[in-house]
């Protein structure tokens, strides 16, 4: 046990600091990262992703998703604009004709109907993204309280006891690296190996739902230390909570990850999007003429990419770029659990006085 808690704090040195390096001015550079944050968009992008990118990244990596999507539809809508411009230029009547206000009228009623589809799917998306953000927000804060608690509380009579307690608080850092997993459909890998005993990760790599596997060892601790008199059953009962809280959140989780905006919905206005660009160049061609594939190509491409963007938001959940940055939380996890095993209660420090 001591031996695995070693290699961990080996393997995440750079991240938990120790207690003799953290003071006053460790808190002021951090308020002025933050503070420089908000002025610079590629600080940002460190903040939210957990690295630096050069300027060029900043823009084309969180598209990189979209182009390939939208563009051959550009494509296309620019080569029928073009068509179009190119029979009205040799004469045909292919131009909507000035008697046909009530046509042009229900055209563009149609922008109308169009940006309010637009607008609902968009935020639609954007409430079950920071809905997301706001579970592993809360995730956060329940990880921490619960392994505050339980270094505080649970008294320790044995070597033994600090060790089982220092496992069970990796145990709590590991629920959220398998939720992480649990959520993006992956198997249990090596970031949850050194956080565990050999038989815990077998058994981890066997089991449907890892993260309530999980949940319930660390529900099992607790009850040992109140059958062996270290926790009275107020302690139990909101440390119970806690756990719960986590389960909680799990399920909130599991709920978007689950439950997607019905696919009609993407259909439909994925339809109404490409027959307004065929319309539009009709309309548009009488006053523009060679004007209109550019026209209807920047059009089609904002059109499209509004609604690309609702559908990369919607599931928030996984490894692109523009999901939620859930190794950055993950590891700021582990760093406080690390950070909290570093301390020492005085409680413990009574208790060792005593022994002696």
């Amino acid at each position: 046990m001591l031996r695995r808690f070693l290699k961990i704090q080996l393997k995440f040195l750079r991240i938990v600091p120790s207690n003799k390096k953290r003071d006053s001015n460790s808190k002021n550079q951090s308020q002025k990262q933050l503070q420089e944050a908000s002025n610079s968009l590629r600080l940002k992008y460190r903040l939210y992703r957990g690295k630096l990118p050069n300027r060029l990244q900043v823009v084309l990596q969180p598209v990189s998703s979209l182009l390939p999507a939208v563009i051959p539809w550009t494509i296309f809508f620019a080569a029928y604009a073009f068509l179009v411009s190119l029979l009205f230029h040799l004469g045909f009547s292919v131009a909507l004709s000035e008697d046909g206000n009530i046509l042009t009228k229900i055209i563009w009623s149609f922008n109308i109907i169009l940006t309010l589809l637009l607008v609902f799917r968009t935020n639609t998306a954007h409430e079950r993204f920071w809905e997301g953000r706001k579970l592993w927000g809360g995730l956060v804060n329940a990880i921490r309280n619960l392994a505050r608690d339980i270094w505080i509380i649970i008294k320790e009579k044995s070597p033994e006891d600090r060790q089982e307690k220092e496992a069970t608080l990796l145990l709590i850092a590991a629920f959220a690296i398998a939720m992480k997993l649990h959520l993006r459909g992956q198997p249990v890998n090596e970031e949850l190996e050194l956080l565990m005993s050999e038989s815990q990760y077998r058994k981890l790599q066997q089991v449907n739902h890892p993260p309530l596997q999980i949940a319930f060892w660390i529900g099992d601790y607790l009850q040992q230390q109140h059958d062996q008199k270290c926790l009275d059953i107020y302690q139990l009962t909101a440390l119970n909570t806690l756990v719960s809280e986590l389960v909680n959140i799990l399920g909130g989780c599991e709920r978007i990850l689950k439950t997607p905006l019905p696919l009609i919905y993407g259909i439909i206005l994925r339809m109404l999007v490409i027959v307004y660009c065929i319309v539009l160049p009709l309309e548009l061609v009488d006053n523009v003429q060679w004007w209109t594939g550019a026209i209807n190509a920047f059009v089609g491409f904002s059109l499209l990419s509004i609604e690309h963007v609702g559908g990369e938001i919607e599931e928030p959940f996984g490894s692109d770029s523009n999901d939620l940055p859930l190794n950055v939380i993950c590891n700021t996890i582990l760093s406080n659990v690390q950070e909290i095993i570093s301390f020492t209660p005085q409680s413990a420090r009574a208790s060792s006085k005593l022994n002696f």
